[in-house]
């Protein structure tokens, strides 16, 4: 089976490689960059192209990885063919291709991707759909193929799934970065925090968490909470932390 990948960022690249190595054919790389394409297409041993035009119109499968504003567009350059057009967008419904090709899908890892840091495929939840079920099969199949964690789910339900991520990762990662400032700013070294990090990441394998949430807002000790206010010179750093603390106060005074 021949797949191409138009794309080569963080999600094309991890994917490509986990499709290649279970025995699936990477036939050609597309992306506008030479800079993010050529090593990638290396990495594969595969062919590569900038030029939209120049894309393979007879492989089987094409997976879509690019940012969400730039897939629509994408999509209408490219001529139809007979392979089945996948995207792996977890908050772009699944009919984006509807009116230009006959087969297409979606197969939305719930994962955070970084180029240099490997990851374990066979944990990664696949969430996948198609517009018709023999290619919702074939989907299953190319999933089924690097992970075990695979499931149907409506571009509806896959809106809220990519919602809640982006509270779980995105967000929390930047509260990382915060906290990392704050701590440099004082000279103390960032990696200070990476344990306290780690419990709180390990606590919600045994612990719902609500039941592993703590801290001064959860009983809103407002004497510790007011002296970390004034701590904080950037006024956007103070409202995130208010706003935070307020909802936390909030959301277990009616537990």
């Amino acid at each position: 089976m021949r797949v191409v990948f138009i794309g080569a960022g963080n999600v094309a690249t991890h994917l490509s490689l986990a499709m290649q190595q279970a025995g699936l054919t990477v036939a050609q790389i597309y992306s506008r960059s030479e800079k993010s394409v050529i090593p990638l297409a290396n990495q594969l041993q595969t062919s590569w192209t900038t030029d939209i035009n120049n894309i393979v119109k007879d492989a089987d499968i094409y997976i879509f990885s690019l940012k969400d504003d730039a897939l629509e567009s994408v999509i209408t350059q490219i001529p139809a063919n007979n392979g089945c057009w996948i995207h792996t967008a977890g908050s772009i419904p699944v009919d984006i291709f509807n009116g230009h090709v006959n087969r297409y899908g979606v197969l939305y890892p719930l994962q955070t991707f970084s180029k240099n840091r490997s990851v374990d495929f066979t944990q990664i939840p696949f969430f996948i759909e198609a517009n018709s079920p023999v290619d919702e099969d074939l989907i299953y199949k190319i999933a089924f193929r690097i992970s075990t964690k695979v499931q149907m789910l409506t571009s509806e339900k896959r809106r809220y799934l990519h919602l809640a991520a982006v509270f779980a990762c995105n967000f929390t990662n930047h509260m990382y970065t915060l906290a990392s400032k704050i701590l440099e700013e004082q000279n103390i070294p960032s990696e200070t925090i990476i344990p306290l990090i780690d419990e709180t990441a390990a606590k919600i394998h045994s612990l719902t968490p609500a039941q592993a949430q703590t801290g001064p807002a959860i009983r809103y000790d407002q004497r510790v909470i007011q002296k970390h206010l004034d701590l904080l010179e950037s006024p956007d750093m103070k409202e995130i932390y208010q706003i935070i603390s307020m909802n936390i106060h909030k959301t277990y005074t009616h537990e």
